[in-house]
C-alpha cells in the first residue's frame, strides 16, 4: 500500500515524532504503520532522523521518549521513523553503504560486533568526552563492556529483554492452579502437568500455552532448554569449530516439539501475544517488551515471571539487549553528531524509565534503581538479568546462523522435515556461518 503521507499516526504505531516531516512523494507503508522504504522519508532541516526498529507497543513507549526530549527544545530535534522489525538490519546496512541511512539507529547487542567491524556504526567515545559524560557514571560496567570493542565505544545502552512466562490468572483459577502452582514449577515434567491441566479443564478455544510454531519464540525456548540442559557453546572461543552438544540439542528440540504433539498448543497461532491478550491463552512465552502492553489491556489479568526451570540448574533464559547507535552518514556534521549522541544518551539514562513501561529492563542506573521501577509489575524479572544466556560477544557470524537456526528448527516444527534431518540442518547452519 502506497500513501502520500505528511506525517502522521496510523494504527497506533508511531511513524514520525518531532517537529512536522517532509516527505517525498510516495512512501511505501504498511497498514500496521512501519515503513518499507525510509530513506524516501525526508526529515525537516536541522533535525535527526532515527531508524527504529520498535513497533506495537515499544514502538509508543519510545515514541514517548523522542516527544519528551523534544518538547525540551534541542538544538536538533529528533524524528522516529519505524521500520518492519524483519528488514530492518537489511535495510539499515544498505542505506549507510549508499550514503542514505540515518542519523541514529537501533543495534542489538547480538549485531553491533558486526555493525561495528563494517563501519556501519561509529565509535562515540570523543563525543561523549566532549559531552562530559562517562558511562561508569550511569551503568553497569557489564553493560559498558557489551558496547565495547578494543578500548571503542560503539553505543548506549538502552536495555536487556530476556524470553520470560506470562499467566492468566482468571483462566489458572479456572483450571484450578494457584500462583505458588506455577512459582513452584522446578521440571518440565512441573510445567507439563500444568499444561495438561488447563488443556483437560480449561474450554477447547482456549490454548494451554500461546506460541507459534515458526520464528524466533520457538527458537528461543530451544535455545534456554538446550543451556539448561547443560549445552554446550555453539562454538569454540576462536568462532572456527563447531562445539554444539548434539544429544542436548537434540532432546531439547524434541522437548519443544512435544509441546505441540501433546496439544498444549492450539495450531495455527501465527501471533501468539495476541492469543495471549485476547484472553484465549493461559501461559505463554514472550520477551518482556510486551509487559507494557499487557498492562494497557482492559480486563486482562495476568502476572508475569522469570523463564521457568525446567531441566536443573542454572535456569537459563534467551536475552539480548538493545543499544543506540551512530550510524556512519557523509551528510551529516560534526555538530549534528555530538547532539545526536546527546540524545542517545538522554533516550537511555532520562527516558530510562518511560522505557520500562514497555516491560524491558532499563540499562540505566538511575531507571532500574529507582522506587518507582520497583513497584512496576516487570520488576520481579531483574533476577532474571543473571541467567540471561546472550549469543556470543565479538563474533560476525552470529546474525546469519541464528537466521539459519530458526529456518532449521522450523522445519522440525511444522513437521517437514524429521529430527534427524533437522538436527543435521540446525549443525550446518552453525558450521556455514562460521568466521
Amino acid at each position: 500500500m502506497k500513501k502520500k503521507l505528511l506525517g502522521l499516526l496510523l494504527g497506533g504505531a508511531l511513524i514520525v515524532t518531532g517537529a512536522a516531516s517532509v516527505f517525498a512523494d510516495e512512501i511505501d507503508m504498511n497498514e500496521d504503520g512501519t515503513i518499507n522504504n525510509p530513506e524516501a522519508v525526508e526529515v525537516q532541516e536541522g533535525d535527526l532522523s532515527f531508524w527504529s526498529l520498535f513497533t506495537g507497543g515499544d514502538g509508543e513507549w519510545f515514541g514517548q521518549i523522542a516527544d519528551d526530549y523534544n518538547a525540551g527544545s534541542p538544538k536538533n530535534p529528533v524524528e522516529v521513523i519505524t521500520l518492519v522489525w524483519a528488514d530492518y538490519y537489511t535495510k539499515l546496512q544498505t542505506a549507510v553503504a549508499t550514503g542514505n541511512g540515518p542519523d541514529i539507529g537501533v543495534s542489538h547487542v547480538s549485531k553491533l560486533y558486526e555493525l561495528a567491524q563494517t563501519g556501519v556504526a561509529l565509535p562515540i567515545n570523543d563525543y561523549l568526552d566532549e559531552l562530559g559524560i562517562d558511562l561508569a557514571d550511569y551503568y553497569e560496567q557489564e553493560s559498558i563492556d557489551s558496547v565495547t570493542f578494543d578500548g571503542d565505544i560503539y553505543a548506549i545502552p538502552l536495555d536487556t529483554h530476556c524470553e520470560v512466562m506470562y499467566y492468566n490468572l482468571d483462566l489458572l483459577e479456572q483450571a484450578g492452579i494457584t500462583e505458588d502452582d506455577v512459582k513452584a514449577v522446578a521440571s518440565a515434567d512441573d510445567f507439563n502437568a500444568l499444561l495438561q491441566k488447563c488443556k483437560d479443564t480449561l474450554p477447547e478455544d482456549i490454548t494451554p500455552l500461546a506460541l507459534t510454531n515458526s520464528g524466533d519464540d520457538p527458537f528461543r525456548i530451544w535455545y534456554a532448554a538446550y543451556f539448561q540442559m547443560g549445552g554446550s557453546e555453539f562454538v569454540n572461543e576462536d568462532a572456527t569449530e563447531v562445539t554444539l552438544d548434539e544429544e542436548k540439542a537434540r532432546a531439547a528440540m524434541e522437548w519443544v516439539k512435544s509441546l505441540y504433539e501433546n496439544g498444549y498448543i492450539l495450531p495455527g497461532i501465527d501471533d501468539h501475544s495476541a492469543i495471549f491478550q485476547s484472553g484465549k491463552a493461559a501461559f505463554e512465552f514472550a520477551g518482556t517488551w510486551v509487559t507494557g502492553t499487557f498492562e494497557n489491556t482492559e480486563g486482562l489479568n495476568f502476572n508475569v515471571a522469570e523463564f521457568p526451570k525446567l531441566f536443573g540448574d542454572p535456569a537459563y533464559c534467551w536475552a539480548d539487549s538493545h543499544t543506540l547507535i551512530l550510524p556512519a552518514s557523509e551528510k551529516r556534521t560534526e555538530d549534528e553528531s555530538l547532539e545526536a549522541v546527546r540524545f542517545m544518551f538522554s533516550a537511555s539514562n532520562d527516558g530510562g524509565l518511560t522505557w520500562s513501561g514497555s516491560g524491558q529492563i532499563p540499562s540505566a542506573k538511575a531507571a532500574n534503581g529507582s522506587e518507582e521501577y520497583k513497584e512496576k509489575k516487570g520488576f520481579n524479572i531483574v533476577g532474571e538479568l543473571g541467567l540471561a544466556k546472550y549469543a556470543p560477544r565479538a563474533t560476525n557470524y552470529y546474525g546469519g546462523m541464528k537466521a539459519d537456526l530458526i529456518d532449521a528448527l522450523n522445519g522440525y516444527w511444522q513437521d517437514v522435515t524429521d529430527l534427524d534431518a533437522s538436527y543435521d540442518a540446525v549443525y550446518a547452519a552453525i558450521e556455514d556461518n562460521l568466521d
